[in-house]
């Protein structure tokens, strides 16, 4: 019943496959058309077809090593471990180009964490990798998302405003707290994908969980109360994460090559 309404939805055949080539390929070419890169040039249209290549692969290999994962207690959180280390290493290479990056595990981990950790104990979330893996994978997703949106923009406001910094510390305030009241409003904004997401849900877009419940089965009801759980842990996490990543740059943390941070860590 599953793999029939599936394959209602989206077939797996050779249509498929020519319809993700050719979306790819117009991704590509209006980025390189547009020159939509922050200098000008195709690196952004190199970027997609790197990305939807490595997307194909990627899910390739974890569709066939889930099947294995979610039947061991010790893969599944290795698994999980790798999800987390994987997601920092990319928050770190958008937000960072130095060594700093590495402490963008910290916003990414430190809110997924104990969230997943409480619903586990709560009964909530069972340990078992058909469940944890998606939902851990999209709180992680979510967390990603927040860190480099808050990230990027609070290093470039930092950048741009840096003689409002210099005004802060010539008041008498401390480097943390200079940072602070220039960085903490541009980095808010961070939190604006996830405010319309979920107040929009329903009546501009059906997400993923929702979609996934019933195909599994599932009743309408049940499929929307797991995506009401999704989405306000969703909140909550990305609400987290880009705390932390404004108290990471505020404190000299994270920073970024070019950019001068006066005074050093806080």
């Amino acid at each position: 019943m599953r793999d029939l309404a599936a394959q209602a939805l989206l077939p797996v055949n050779a249509t498929l496959g020519v319809a993700l080539l050719v979306l790819l390929l117009a991704a590509a070419t209006t980025a390189a058309v547009f020159r939509l890169s922050p200098d000008g040039s195709h690196g952004r249209a190199r970027e997609i077809l790197v990305a939807g290549a490595r997307a194909a692969l990627q899910l390739g290999v974890v569709s066939l090593a889930i099947g294995w994962v979610i039947h061991h207690v010790v893969a599944l959180f290795a698994f999980l471990l790798l999800m987390v280390t994987v997601a920092a290493r990319t928050a770190g290479r958008r937000i960072t180009a130095n060594g700093s990056w590495w402490w963008v595990a910290l916003p990414i981990a430190g809110p997924v964490v104990p969230v997943v950790t409480c619903l586990a104990l709560a009964g909530l979330l069972p340990v078992r990798g058909i469940a944890m893996i998606p939902v851990t994978g999209i709180l992680i997703g979510g967390a990603l998302t927040a860190t480099v949106l808050g990230g990027r923009r609070a290093l470039d406001e930092l950048h741009s405003r840096n003689g409002e910094y210099e005004a802060g510390l010539a008041l008498g305030l401390l480097a943390r707290d200079a940072r602070l009241e220039v960085i903490r409003p541009a980095a808010s904004d961070a939190l604006l994908p996830g405010l319309d997401q979920t107040r929009t849900v329903g009546l501009v877009t059906l997400p993923g969980a929702f979609v996934g419940m019933l195909l599994g089965g599932a009743s309408p009801v049940l499929a929307g109360a797991v995506q009401l759980f999704v989405l306000i842990a969703l909140m909550a996490v990305q609400a987290i994460a880009v705390a932390a990543t404004v108290e990471l740059v505020a404190c000299g943390r994270l920073n970024r090559a070019g950019t001068e941070v006066i005074g050093g860590a806080a």
